[in-house]
């Protein structure tokens, strides 16, 4: 059965959720502006007009396929419902490392193209801040919920983030467990040292 029949049993929702998918796919080995409607209209066995119709353009692709990684990169690291604190921020810091592992090539474009693009930039915050209000959640016990607390936790997630790209590129005689041993034993570490009175609201 060739493309083409197959292609006119999806429905416009289908058909556009599977060049997501595959968009998702080249994310992984590819930086954002390697994914060309070329590459895509190639791979997905379609025409550049089709892509143009269900996207727009180049940057509304990209942007959908952006949003669709912040959003599985959300979902992989939810951390266990159960646990003691630390084990579940390990848990969930070893699903992240993972994430960057498999998709290293498109998750450093999108860091970077946060700093310049502002859509991807909102994208790269929504996901940045749903990982750090996690640390906040019933039950996650480091620390109570206050500016000083969260400003403490960005910080963290921002040497987290540095880290584990730079580890990526080169791992510096670092073991994967030794890395995530840091990361997951220096939060407890720098909340512990959030003044007193800042500990509260």
């Amino acid at each position: 059965m060739d493309r083409m029949s197959q292609r006119t049993r999806l429905t416009p929702e289908q058909r556009r959720e599977q060049l997501l998918d595959l968009g998702i796919r080249l994310f992984a080995h590819h930086s954002l502006d390697e994914i060309s409607i070329d590459v895509v209209a190639r791979e997905a066995g379609i025409s550049r007009g089709l892509l143009y119709h269900y996207f727009g353009d180049k940057m509304a692709f990209r942007e959908a396929v952006v949003r669709r990684a912040a959003d599985a990169l959300v979902a992989q690291t939810a951390p266990p419902a159960t646990g003691e604190p630390v084990e579940r921020l390990l848990a969930s810091m070893t699903a992240y490392v993972d994430f960057v592992d498999a998709n290293y090539e498109g998750y450093v474009s999108m860091v970077r193209g946060a700093a310049s693009d502002p859509v991807l930039r909102e994208i790269y915050d929504e996901a940045f801040g749903a990982l750090g209000l996690r640390i906040f959640d019933a039950g996650a016990d480091f620390v109570e919920d206050t500016p000083a607390a969260r400003l403490m936790v960005r910080g963290w997630q921002a040497m987290s983030e540095e880290l584990v790209l730079s580890w990526k590129a080169d791992p510096a005689g670092l073991s994967r467990e030794e890395l995530l041993g840091v990361l997951a034993g220096s939060l407890p570490v720098l909340l512990e040292m959030l003044p007193e009175r800042t500990r509260r609201e």
